[in-house]
């Protein structure tokens, strides 16, 4: 069985791109298996649920030179520890290219559209296989999540069509209702603790010289409700510095991002983070918070811009 995984900290897209792709290899004579990275956050078991399918379990240690398939991820720090000794047969990926090595030539898909499950529609219509129900359901909120109800920045045609087909096939008549009930699941937070809270979407990339590169964890917490988080601020910056000490991080920076009016207002630890983020978007760090405006998407506006700076810095300083 060729086990088929998302990244760490799994968002809704890892786990249902990892379940689709699975359940679709399988169905063209390539016995696969789904499996998570880490524990799912809030919206994911209500998808699921909604889909009427169980949760992925988690990676067992694979042994060096298993073959495996990556989904909505490709570099070596948001996946399985020992990834590099580990044969990557296939990737289908919506995120720019990263330290992804392959021992053999595999079978490769990138598209800088909104979400992967907009691939695996793709993939079943390019294999002309029909998409069965609980995969609709997995496919089209993975779209309604990864592109905030076609909110983010990163939302292509392609999303927005493969939303209208997939719609009737899962049985959803409403999607903004939909959307909504998604929403409010991915933002019942409850009394998570500060570092699970961080953690939930949360990746970690290397920035600058390639020899010496800074390292930067970078957390998202998309809700419709960020007075709720701004309400646990103090909390949450321990969490960032307990963060950035323990994982050998330069810094540790956490986008609260508000899905309705589409703002993001960024949690910042230290002067330092400070620094870097009012160099890299003009913005100020006021009581630990920078306001980045409408820059919600972290693919595409947010590490950007942050690559931008970093190796700009490194051309001064050669």
């Amino acid at each position: 069985m060729l086990p088929v995984f998302g990244h760490l900290n799994p968002d809704t897209d890892a786990i249902a791109s990892a379940l689709v792709y699975a359940h679709l290899l399988s169905r063209q004579g390539l016995p696969a298996q789904a499996y998570r990275l880490g524990d799912l956050n809030f919206e994911t078991p209500f998808v699921l649920q909604k889909a009427g399918v169980e949760a992925p379990p988690l990676l067992p240690v694979l042994g060096a030179g298993t073959a495996v398939a990556l989904v909505d991820h490709n570099e070596s720090a948001q996946s399985a520890p020992n990834l590099r000794d580990l044969q990557v047969t296939r990737v289908v990926d919506h995120h720019k290219l990263g330290d992804l090595t392959t021992m053999q030539p595999g079978f490769l898909r990138f598209e800088p559209v909104g979400c992967t499950a907009t691939l695996l529609l793709k993939l079943h219509r390019e294999a002309r296989l029909s998409v069965e129900q609980a995969d609709a359901w997995l496919m089209l909120s993975a779209i309604l999540s990864d592109t905030l109800h076609f909110r983010s920045p990163t939302t292509t045609p392609d999303d927005r069509e493969a939303v209208a087909f997939l719609a009737p096939i899962a049985g959803v008549r409403d999607v903004t209702a939909y959307a909504l009930e998604l929403f409010a699941a991915k933002s019942d937070l409850g009394d998570t603790p500060a570092a699970e809270l961080l953690k939930m979407d949360y990746k970690v990339f290397p920035f600058g010289e390639a020899a010496a590169p800074q390292r930067w964890g970078i957390g998202v917490i998309e809700t419709t409700n960020p007075g709720y988080v701004f309400g646990r601020q103090a909390e949450l910056m321990d969490a960032m510095h307990a963060a950035r000490q323990a994982d050998g991080l330069d810094g540790v920076v956490l986008g609260v991002v508000d899905i309705l009016n589409g703002t993001n207002r960024m949690l910042i630890p230290g002067e330092m983070e400070a620094a870097v983020v009012q160099a890299a978007f003009e913005a100020p760090t006021v009581n630990g918070v920078a306001d980045l405006g409408n820059r919600i998407s972290r693919k595409k506006q947010i590490v950007p811009a942050l690559e931008k700076h970093f190796e700009a810095s490194a051309e001064a300083r050669a």
